[in-house]
Order: structure tokens, then C-alpha cells, then sequence
């Protein structure tokens, strides 16, 4: 064999490779955001109800602690009662009206409407959360601290990746000591870096009166904002087990009566801040969440809210977090499922694996996560990519390696068609009896080729040999040279220099302009 045949075969597989990786239209691509999950459940209806009950009869007898003025005084108003010992309790009517009230078909707008969230029924999407402090060096597998650039970064690169529906901030910019910038610039950070939906926290009421204007400017008009909402503030305003966050409790009156939609969070740590009995922590979580759905509906009514029960799992041996366990997947399924079984949209969090850098415990932990609890249906699986060390560290190139891992995850979603020509009777009859005996080239292959399969953007699926002569590459490897061509050449503005000028000259803001930045 001459080195120009070889020379020769190598280009056309190139060749016909390029054609094969070519993107099909969105209408036409294997998955997409809002796929139904469903088929997977943890729980029997009888658990369902079980669970429910417990969560009820906790919010009526046992209540909340420390609940602020304006909090007792609107939910009592509503009918919650203040016990003997200060504690909100909530009677079992007054919590399944405001279920039965509750918003259920809001949408989490993007300023590209074409990538607005639907989080409703079992539609699933996937999106980054958390608070990382620091960023795992790829190369060195070293942490350092994370900065108000990394978070730019970030939302650059999720801003591209088709299997990221939302950017909720993943990191804090450890750079900016001083609260107030710290989360101005958090959210400026994150609206400069992508055009889907942003989800950020505040951790006073000031900070967020203070960022409304950025919004409104960037809308347009107050009145654009309160229409096509692009933010949500994720609240925790529960401090488990069952206490009231003062500061983020004025954080939820403030963005409920702002327009923003509002995830509530209650984070528990089964075996140190809700039971350790899988069942229990669920109870305790839903019963949290769902004292938040009351006091935000107590606030303005029907104001859109997404639940955020996020029970987290201790190593019991040694207390601290096992983001990527078993039982945690169960735990986020189960709180999934009932959130289903109210009918209000859910958000819960997957993909927060215990490995330090990106490996096989990384890979498989989050595997095992994002199939079962998008399987559930959680309508938003959130810290959901570059989630390291169970949320203290955070990975560029874990980013595009777990986009990869969601793509497949959403194709189990989409399942099998069962219609006609997908059962395939005439194309079997075609090619047994007056074709080649194979289906290689059959039209039906070369079609479903780009539309029925979904392949990786870093993972490999050449040969051994293929996969020497490209130089024996790493997963890692693949996803490093990504995420630097990601960052060298994806390099938006979407905020525009006049808006710019205007917010800069009304906030500290620290990110250079993106004039400067691309200079």
C-alpha cells in the first residue's frame, strides 16, 4: 500500500466524517431542552402521600423558627398561627390551598427567547448552581481561588454548550471581599458572559434593590423587565432544620414583589441538619419548601416560584458531604417525584460528584445521578456540569466533558418512537429480500444519522488505532483544547456600550469593557 492510498483513504474518512458531524437544524437535532422524563421513580403513590403527610403534619405542629416581622404578619393574616415558643406553624388547609394555587406555567425567559426554560409537567432542562471557592487547574489538579473572571469564563463557556439550559452562578469571586460588589458583580459577570437565563443569590435586600436598575436597563423599561423576567434569585431562606433565614426571607419579599421568579432552597445534610433516614430528609425538605411557597404566595400571590428541596447526604463516618453518592441521587429523585406529585415546578441538584478533578469517579458518579434524576422528571437539574470536590471546586473542563454526559442523559429521555416506520417492517423486508443484506446505506440509516443519534463533542469513539495516530488523547485532553478555543474565540457583548456605560457609571463594576477585553 502506497503512502498517497493511504494518504487517500485518510482524507475521505475525513472527508465523510465532516459530513456525518455536520449539525442538523434544532427542529431536527436527537435532543433538546424540555425533553419528558418520568419513567423513573423511587417512590409508589403510597409514598407519595406518606411523604406528603409527614411534610404536612411538621408544618403544623412543628413549624418554623424565626420568622421576621413581615413574615409573621403576612402569613398569619393568611392563617398560619405563631405557637408558644415563637415558632410559625401552618395548618394543613391553608398549605393545600396555596398548592392548589400556585404558579405552574411561568417561564424562565433568556434574553434570546429562543432558549426560554419551560419548567412544567416533566419537562427537563440542565443548568450550573453552587458556590464553589475555588477552580481545579486541569493540568495540575491544583485549587485556587476562584475570581470574578473565572465566573465570566464560565458563562462564556455554558453560553455555548447545547446541553446547558440556565447559567445560575457555580462560583464565588473570591477576589472581591466587599459584599455588596461581590454580588453586583456576580450578576453583572454572569449577563455579560451568556444570553440564557440567569440564576444569582443575594445576601441582602440592598444588594438586590441596588441591581434592579441594571436589570430594568438592560430590559429596556421596569414594565420589559416584569414581562420577560431573564433572572431569578435563588433564596435560601431556610436555615434546616426548620428556621427561617432573616436576610434572605427580606430577599424573597423583595424579589417577589420585583418580578423576579424564585427558587426556594432548603439545603439540608442528611445525618446533621435533616434525619438521616432517606424518607425523613425528604419529609423535613418538602415540609421547608413548602413553608416557603406559602410565605411567597402570602407576599403576592401566585408570584412564580420554583421548589428547591436539596437534601444533601453526609458520609456518616466522617460527616462530610457525598455529593455524588447513591443515596443522594435517590434523595434528589424522590424530592423530583414529589415535586410532580404537587404539579409545581422543581429544581433540584445533580451532579455534584466527591471526585477532586475530572476522572472515572467523576464520570461515573455523575452518570449515575443525571439518569436517574432526570429519569424522575425534575423539571431543572441544577450545579448539573463543572461541580467538583461536592461544590467546593469548580471545572472549566468539567464543563464540556458533563455536557457530553447530559446529551446522552437527555437522549434516554426521549426513549423509542414506536411508530411505523420506526418499527422498520418495510425496511427490513427491503433489505433481506431484494437489497445488499445490510443497512449501512440504506436511506433510513443516513437519515436517522444526524437526527436519531446523538455523539459527543469530547468523547471518543474512533478505533485504538484512529485513536493513536491522533496522538492518544485524554478525555481531559480533548476538553482542555476545547475550553481554550471556547474562551479564545467565543468573546460576546451583549450588553450594549451606551447600557454599559450607563450601569458602570452607577455600580463598581470590575470586569473590563468588552472593548478593552477583546483589545
Amino acid at each position: 500500500m502506497t503512502q498517497a492510498t493511504v494518504t487517500r483513504r485518510r482524507g475521505g474518512r475525513t472527508a465523510r466524517r465532516a459530513a456525518h458531524a455536520a449539525i442538523p437544524p434544532a427542529t431536527e437535532r436527537p435532543v433538546h431542552a424540555g425533553l419528558e422524563g418520568g419513567r423513573y421513580t423511587p417512590l409508589t403513590e403510597g409514598d407519595l402521600h406518606a411523604i406528603h403527610g409527614a411534610a404536612l403534619e411538621i408544618l403544623e405542629t412543628v413549624g418554623l423558627a424565626d420568622p421576621i416581622p413581615s413574615c409573621i404578619e403576612l402569613c398569619t393574616a393568611r392563617g398560619a398561627r405563631l405557637n408558644a415558643d415563637g415558632r410559625l406553624c401552618f395548618p394543613r388547609a391553608l398549605v393545600e390551598d396555596v398548592i392548589a394555587a400556585a404558579a405552574r406555567a411561568f417561564t424562565l425567559c433568556a434574553r434570546d427567547p429562543g432558549l426560554d426554560v419551560l419548567p412544567r409537567g416533566r419537562r427537563v432542562h440542565f443548568g450550573t448552581a453552587g458556590a464553589a471557592v475555588h477552580i481545579v487547574d486541569a493540568r495540575s489538579g491544583r485549587y485556587r481561588d476562584s475570581t470574578l473572571a473565572d465566573l465570566h469564563d464560565a458563562a462564556r463557556i455554558v453560553d455555548v454548550l447545547e446541553h446547558l439550559h440556565l447559567f445560575q452562578r457555580p462560583l464565588v469571586c473570591r477576589d472581591i471581599e466587599d459584599p455588596f460588589e461581590m454580588e453586583i458583580n456576580t450578576l453583572y459577570a454572569c449577563l455579560a458572559g451568556t444570553r440564557k437565563h440567569v440564576g444569582v443569590s443575594f445576601g441582602h435586600p440592598r444588594q438586590l434593590a441596588a441591581a434592579l436598575p441594571m436589570l430594568h436597563l438592560l430590559a429596556g423599561s421596569e414594565a420589559a423587565f416584569r414581562a420577560r423576567p431573564f433572572v431569578s434569585l435563588s433564596c435560601c431562606f431556610v436555615v434546616p432544620p426548620l428556621r427561617f433565614a432573616e436576610d434572605a426571607c427580606r430577599c424573597l419579599e423583595a424579589a417577589a414583589r420585583a418580578g423576579l421568579p424564585v427558587l426556594l432552597l432548603a439545603a439540608g445534610q442528611a445525618g446533621a441538619t435533616s434525619p438521616a433516614a432517606l424518607a425523613g430528609a425528604v419529609a423535613q425538605t418538602m415540609a421547608e419548601v413548602l413553608a416557603g411557597l406559602v410565605y411567597l404566595h402570602c407576599v403576592v400571590p401566585g408570584a412564580p416560584a420554583l421548589l428547591g428541596p436539596w437534601p444533601f447526604v453526609s458520609d456518616l463516618r466522617t460527616g462530610a458531604m457525598s455529593g455524588g453518592s447513591g443515596e443522594q441521587a435517590l434523595l434528589m429523585a424522590a424530592c423530583a417525584r414529589m415535586g410532580r406529585f404537587y404539579d409545581i415546578p422543581t429544581g433540584v441538584a445533580s451532579g455534584m460528584t466527591d471526585s477532586k478533578i475530572c476522572d472515572q469517579q467523576a464520570g461515573y458518579e455523575i452518570g449515575i445521578n443525571h439518569a436517574l434524576v432526570a429519569n424522575t422528571g425534575a423539571n431543572i437539574l441544577y450545579e448539573a456540569a463543572g461541580m467538583r470536590a461536592s461544590l467546593l471546586g469548580f471545572s472549566f473542563e468539567g464543563l464540556v466533558i458533563d455536557n457530553d454526559a447530559i446529551g446522552a442523559v437527555l437522549r434516554t429521555l426521549r426513549g423509542l418512537e414506536t411508530d411505523a416506520d420506526s418499527l422498520s417492517v418495510e425496511v427490513v423486508r427491503e433489505v433481506c429480500t431484494a437489497g445488499p443484506g445490510h443497512y449501512l446505506g440504506h436511506p433510513q440509516t443516513l437519515d436517522l444519522m444526524r437526527r436519531g443519534y446523538l455523539y459527543p463533542v469530547v468523547g471518543d469513539r474512533s478505533s485504538p488505532g484512529e485513536w493513536i495516530e491522533r496522538g492518544s488523547t485524554t478525555v481531559l485532553d480533548r476538553a482542555i483544547a476545547l475550553t481554550e478555543d471556547i474562551l479564545r474565540r467565543h468573546r460576546p457583548r451583549y450588553i450594549e456600550p451606551e447600557i454599559d456605560a450607563e450601569i458602570r457609571r452607577r455600580l463598581p463594576i470590575r470586569l473590563p469593557p468588552a472593548e478593552k477585553d477583546r483589545a
